[in-house]
């Protein structure tokens, strides 16, 4: 088996898709834009050969690295990113090089579109706040005089939190419409809720090979908004109500052997229309893995390794590696470079030695959305996160 992946260096432990896929015998071949003698030595020993292009933008330079792999080693059976950011690029070249082994760029568009994801929830029984495309300014009007304000308003093709914004009133709305975007938008009426998680493999019958349940306590449009202090943690299990929804959702988006992350809100007051305190309610679904160190975070979580559990996926359809052991509740807390804090990496490291199971730098193209300096902890109760995290995020 031929398996392109994009990007095997950044983020820095996407090395590990790779070897995984190696181990199993797949030749694995990387495209990337940082130059061979500047790849860490995992990314080189994970790899059969890598292939350096300018801009990874550039998908004329993309195109024919991958035209190289298979004049080289034949047919390509794979392409894959695991980055929400190339998504459609690997869709693409699926479609010019007759890969059949995932998306092509019709369904990949339908699937990172949040506005064409609302039938899809709909069928899947999943309920979704109501939506309009900020295109026609009447229409948009017209949709919040419906649903009352807030409003919140989110790039229809975006990742996290980055674009989105929260209109409070119908000045904000005219100051909004008076933009002119260069991206398409959606407006949707605002929801107030906690969001959760849901992470899987997903095999070819569109069943999950493991589930995970992440928690993110904090406002993460605030966040970024206000620079302020992240945490969130990863379950030892799943709520079996978000299960059932995510589970019907994969069903009706027609997912197969892909990683998903799926986001939810948790209902913290009733909402009409959508449910009560405590009920789930669909945000947007992910085609791809968790971002970051967050696949390391469900390994901590469950004892297993979700890299290796995809690479069994896509070599040998399913996988024996999802058996978990002992589980916890993986944390994660950043501290911020703009503010001083309490405690310093040694101390946090000294007071929290044997729990700790990762702590580093985060690449500054993610430090708006989770900190600057990170550290995860193993622990057994959401108690001894909480109080983790608050000695982490204590200021001087």
């Amino acid at each position: 088996m031929n398996v392109v992946f994009i990007s095997p260096q950044f983020p820095e432990n996407y090395w590990m898709w790779c070897d995984r896929l190696r181990n199993n015998g797949a030749t694995v071949l990387g495209i990337g834009d940082t130059p061979y003698d500047n790849l860490a030595p995992e990314v080189i020993a994970s790899l059969d050969e890598y292939y350096w292009v300018s801009s990874l933008e550039d998908y004329d330079q993309v195109f024919r690295a991958v035209a190289f792999f298979t004049w080289k080693y034949g047919r390509i059976d794979w392409v894959e990113s695991q980055n929400e950011y190339w998504l459609a690029q690997d869709a693409r070249l699926r479609d010019d090089f007759h890969i059949t082994t995932g998306a092509g760029s019709a369904q990949m568009s339908v699937w990172q579109s949040k506005a064409e994801m609302k039938p899809l929830y709909a069928a899947a029984g999943v309920p979704t706040a109501r939506q309009v495309r900020a295109g026609d300014a009447d229409a948009v009007r017209a949709f919040a005089k419906e649903v009352g304000y807030p409003l919140f308003a989110k790039p229809e093709r975006g990742v996290g939190a980055c674009g989105t914004e929260k209109i409070a009133d119908e000045a904000a709305l005219e100051e909004f419409l008076a933009i002119d975007l260069d991206d398409p938008y959606v407006l949707e009426e605002f929801v107030t809720g906690e969001i959760c998680t849901y992470e899987s493999v997903i095999d070819a019958d569109g069943n999950p090979l493991f589930e995970n349940q992440t928690e993110c306590p904090v406002d993460i449009a605030a966040t970024v908004e206000d620079m302020l202090d992240v945490w969130f943690y990863t379950c030892p299990t799943v709520d079996p109500k978000l299960a059932e929804l995510a589970r019907r959702t994969v069903k009706a988006f027609g997912i197969t052997n892909r990683f998903v992350h799926m986001e939810f809100f948790r209902l913290t007051e009733a909402k009409p229309g959508l449910g009560e305190k405590g009920d789930f309610v669909g945000l947007e679904v992910n085609v791809r893995a968790p971002g970051g160190f967050n696949p390391d975070m469900i390994d901590y979580a469950h004892s297993f390794d979700v890299y290796q559990i995809w690479a069994d996926m896509v070599v040998f359809g399913t996988s024996d590696s999802a058996e978990e052991g002992e589980t916890f509740y993986c944390v994660f807390a950043s501290q911020r470079d703009c503010y001083d804090y309490a405690h310093d990496s040694s101390e946090i490291l000294g007071t929290y030695e044997g729990v700790i199971c990762k702590h580093g730098r985060l690449a500054d193209v993610l430090s708006d959305d989770m900190g600057n300096t990170f550290f995860m902890a193993r622990l057994k109760s959401i108690e001894e996160g909480e109080r983790f995290a608050a000695f982490v995020h204590e200021r001087a």
